[in-house]
């Protein structure tokens, strides 16, 4: 006969919901002001000046959408600027699931569309083969590198279009989890993740 072992029920953890981590931490966003913001967009700009990923040419950028309390990546555009790197914007499609990417210059039209993304209007367009690294926006991530979006799977369908060995960067406002968020097989995770503290490596 067995003997039951409590402790080894204590070690084997559930995945994370997505839908109750999309409500949690939609509601921490919404806690935050937005100096708090702007304090945490510049901290997190300065670790990711850290990463080892500068010796790259083209650039993947999200633009913020303030009304969600996005991370504020103008800093991080003025740095990938003053690096002289090539930047590279996203249009939505909704109806397809998927991106279309443009190189950003000062003459890129940029215009919100009616779920308040920041999009450019038309411009030279970058196919996904050719851009070296992505800056991601999530809500949550846990330690394995896997990341919780808004949950419509445009970055995991742009992600599987990019070169193999594309560096997959998640910017968060807040830490890790450490339980292991419910992933899909479709899921791409992280190569890295950084918030205005830390920076993670998978």
């Amino acid at each position: 006969m067995s003997i039951f072992d409590p402790l080894k029920c204590l070690t084997k953890t559930t995945p994370l919901n997505k839908t109750e981590l999309r409500i949690k931490y939609t509601q921490l966003r919404e806690e935050l002001t937005v100096e708090n913001i702007d304090d945490y967009s510049l901290a997190l700009t300065n670790k990711v000046l850290q990463l080892p990923v500068w010796q790259h040419s083209y650039y993947h950028l999200f633009l913020t959408i303030s009304e969600k309390k996005e991370i504020d990546t103008s800093f991080l555009l003025s740095v990938l600027f003053g690096k002289d790197k090539d930047v590279i914007v996203s249009k939505t499609n909704f109806k397809e699931g998927s991106l279309t990417n443009y190189l950003l210059t000062e003459n890129t039209p940029i215009k919100k569309n009616k779920w308040n993304i920041p999009e450019p209007i038309d411009g030279i367009e970058v196919p996904p083969s050719k851009i070296d690294v992505v800056f991601i926006p999530l809500l949550a991530f846990d330690k394995q590198g896997n990341r919780l979006g808004y949950g419509k799977g445009f970055y995991d369908k742009f992600l599987a279009e990019c070169k193999p060995d594309v560096v997959k960067i998640g910017l968060s406002l807040f830490e890790a989890e450490d339980n292991t968020i419910d992933t899909l097989t479709t899921d791409i995770p992280l190569d890295f993740c950084v918030t205005p503290n830390s920076i993670y490596k998978f």
